[in-house]
């Protein structure tokens, strides 16, 4: 690796740690002709399948589009940025793990939704609001109620057990 300060080959690496969940080496480096340090980034590089879109027509993944589509709808969301990066992992590993060459963009939109949903309500419906076409505002509201329907289902069962709970230790 040359400096990027003197373009020197030689470096000597001070420390290595794991970083974004495992998917990339963080190492601290220092160049022995200046002494400067400087950090860099190690990953893998791994083939992602192509996306075949709704025309029909094929192009490679590209990330930063998929980038910029979490970033828009979790635009002035409390989501930290390594939230957002650890999603972009995940999404990655859940596209690689279909074994395919080629992915349709409307499971990569399932994937997505699937994703923003569990990051973020608000920036679920933002994305399902375009990627899905809604018309008007009924649709919203439908989309709006079946989420609160997951949440209650699972708000019913929670407070079902802690009932269960407070029962058990009166008797």
């Amino acid at each position: 690796m040359y400096c990027p300060f003197c373009a020197a080959t030689d470096t000597k690496v001070i420390d290595s740690r794991l970083v974004a969940d495992g998917h990339q080496v963080r190492r601290r480096r220092e160049c022995l002709v200046c002494h400067e340090r400087y950090t860099t980034f190690e990953s893998a590089e791994l083939v992602m399948p192509r996306i075949i879109k709704r025309d029909g027509s094929r192009e490679p993944f590209n990330e930063d589009k998929m980038l910029s589509g979490l970033t828009r709808a979790l635009e002035k969301r409390p989501v930290s940025t390594e939230q957002i990066e650890l999603a972009i992992n995940k999404l990655k590993s859940q596209m690689r793990a279909t074994g395919e060459r080629e992915i349709t963009s409307e499971m990569l939109g399932d994937l997505i939704m699937a994703q923003l949903k569990e990051l973020d309500k608000v920036a679920y419906l933002r994305f399902a609001s375009v990627y899905l076409s809604f018309e008007d505002v009924s649709e919203f509201a439908d989309e709006i109620a079946r989420l609160g329907k997951e949440k209650n289902g699972r708000g019913r069962q929670a407070r079902q057990v802690k009932q269960t709970k407070t029962v058990k230790a009166t008797k």
